[in-house]
């Protein structure tokens, strides 16, 4: 099978990654959106945590977070970042760094408007990572929203937005066995995107 990565991959790293993903739903992926995104803080320790990818394109990749969280304080204050997705259903992930950018309020908007109302209310609801009494505090902070909004319309939380990784650099890994794994290397140039092999 090394003639995968030698036929797909061609001088586009979105368009492969879009391929794997699309081969990951295609496989039963539980979660194929699920991705970690590594930040470091002002005094350099690293952190990492789960989050869903929501938009790809040639811009970027994006996902969404509360503005008060630590992974968007981070973000704010070092607009680099790194992300991993790995679907084991198909034996394949893609790691990507890249300076970060907030979304523009329109396309947060437009993103939002697209959530289930549920999530909409537990956006508001949420003080992402601060610390409560217990589970029962988040439910009753639910409650309240709910009653807020009634049967209304749930506009974007003004500390709720998004942020995109814009790729300097992609590279893609195949599994093989005895670890004669295939990963391959895009880095952006001036001229466009490079691409070199790497060894396992």
């Amino acid at each position: 099978m090394s003639e995968v990565l030698e036929v797909q991959c061609g001088d586009d790293p979105i368009a492969l990654f879009r391929t794997w993903f699309q081969q990951a739903i295609d496989a039963g992926s539980k979660e194929p959106r699920a991705m970690v995104v590594a930040t470091v803080d002002p005094d350099g320790c690293p952190d990492a945590r789960m989050v869903l990818l929501k938009g790809v394109d040639e811009r970027g990749f994006v996902f969404y977070t509360n503005l008060g969280s630590p992974k968007a304080h981070a973000l704010l204050q070092e607009p680099r970042a790194a992300l991993c997705l790995y679907w084991d259903k198909i034996d394949k992930q893609v790691r990507i760094r890249g300076r970060t950018e907030r979304v523009s309020d329109d396309e947060a908007d437009a993103y939002f408007a697209t959530r289930p109302r549920l999530s909409q209310i537990g956006a508001w609801a949420s003080k992402q990572s601060q610390t409560m009494r217990g589970y029962f505090e988040l439910e009753a902070e639910v409650t309240k929203t709910a009653i807020r909004f009634g049967v209304g319309e749930v506009p974007r939380p003004p500390f709720w937005s998004g942020f995109r990784v814009v790729p300097k650099q992609i590279e893609f890994w195949k599994q093989k066995p005895f670890r004669r794994h295939e990963r391959i290397l895009y880095t952006r140039a001036p001229s466009g995107w490079q691409k070199q092999w790497l060894y396992p």
